[in-house]
């Protein structure tokens, strides 16, 4: 399989990175192809420019086109060619950090991701990949995130991002919370995610079996 990675966080040493690396470093091993960015090491733009700001486009070739800086056009064709995706991020202020968020806006973009056929906003996925698995940290407690808060980075993944471009399987999971968590507590952590992302692109394997 081939699976698109990414890492937004802006210290390499955070557990962001001890996460990505581990789940990385996982499918690897187990014979998938990993394609991994760190948008902040690669100093990514999250700007979208006049050019990138469209709401149609058909085609990959279109969304290719119609960019000209070689480093979103080439993450547009490693998405495209994806089966599946592994994003670690921080939750800060409920949303991703602003440099992942630019990188939604500038690849995740019509052609790539979906097509919009009519102005009613109901899209067409066309993302090949199967499965996401999107690992958060948070220093918010769950009761407060999902009672008062209303957990708004399952809103934004779960429920806009994810199914808006074809992919209905995922499996979202926080680890928190973390600034005040023991070495022991982040060992444990970071075994979690490592058998998650074995379930998660077993399931994969099998069904492409």
């Amino acid at each position: 399989m081939k699976l698109f990675s990414i890492v937004a966080h802006p210290r390499d040493n955070s557990f962001c990175h001890a996460i990505s690396a581990r789940i990385r470093t996982t499918m690897t091993e187990a014979g998938h192809d990993v394609v991994h960015h760190d948008l902040y090491a690669e100093s990514f733009s999250p700007c979208l420019t006049a050019d990138e700001a469209y709401t149609t486009g058909d085609t990959l070739e279109v969304a290719l086109s119609r960019v000209a800086d070689p480093v979103v056009r080439q993450h547009r064709e490693q998405v495209a060619q994806a089966d599946g995706l592994l994003v670690v991020h921080p939750n800060w202020w409920g949303k991703p950090p602003a440099i992942l968020a630019g990188w939604l806006d500038r690849v995740l973009v019509p052609g790539v991701a979906y097509r919009l056929a009519a102005a009613d906003g109901l899209p067409e996925g066309l993302l090949r990949m199967e499965k996401a698995l999107i690992l958060n940290t948070s220093d918010t407690p769950e009761e407060r995130e999902k009672e008062v808060l209303g957990d708004p980075l399952e809103l934004i993944w779960g429920r806009c991002v994810l199914p808006f471009c074809g992919v209905q399987d995922y499996v979202r999971h926080v680890f928190r919370t973390v600034t005040d968590s023991s070495e022991s507590e982040r060992h444990g952590w970071l075994a979690q995610a490592e058998t998650m992302a074995k379930s998660m692109f077993a399931r994969v394997e099998i069904a492409s079996a």
